[in-house]
């Protein structure tokens, strides 16, 4: 089993910067993509930004420029640096992890979310 814990979120005003963390445990041989969602109040939950384990991003046009994804492999550990946070960005935000298994298939974990709130 693999588990998933983020941390770094809280309340900022607009144009101020936090930054996310994700750091995956358990039964890890190796992990594929790693990746940020967000949930908004009454909205779907929405890719924020990926990275592959060897670098390639991805990233929602909403935060091209602002957010910056990153990850440390030898620790199992996604970030999320965020800057010039705006009051949309408010949202409860998820990490997620695909691991291979060791019979070659492929799962998705996920964190449980970790509040950011902007204020205006």
């Amino acid at each position: 089993q693999v588990q998933l814990v983020e941390s770094g979120g809280g309340l900022v005003q607009a144009g101020g910067s936090l930054r996310l963390s994700c750091a995956a445990s358990g039964s890890i041989f190796s992990i594929n993509t790693m990746g940020w969602y967000r949930r908004a109040p009454g909205k779907q939950r929405d890719l924020v930004a990926s990275i592959t384990r060897g670098g390639r991003t991805n990233y929602a046009d909403s935060v091209k420029g602002r957010f910056t994804i990153s990850r440390d492999n030898a620790k199992n550990t996604v970030f999320l640096q965020m800057n010039r946070l705006n009051p949309e960005d408010t949202a409860e935000y998820y990490c997620n992890a695909y691991v291979p298994s060791a019979i070659g298939r492929e799962y998705v974990y996920w964190g449980q979310g970790t509040q950011v709130t902007v204020s205006s």
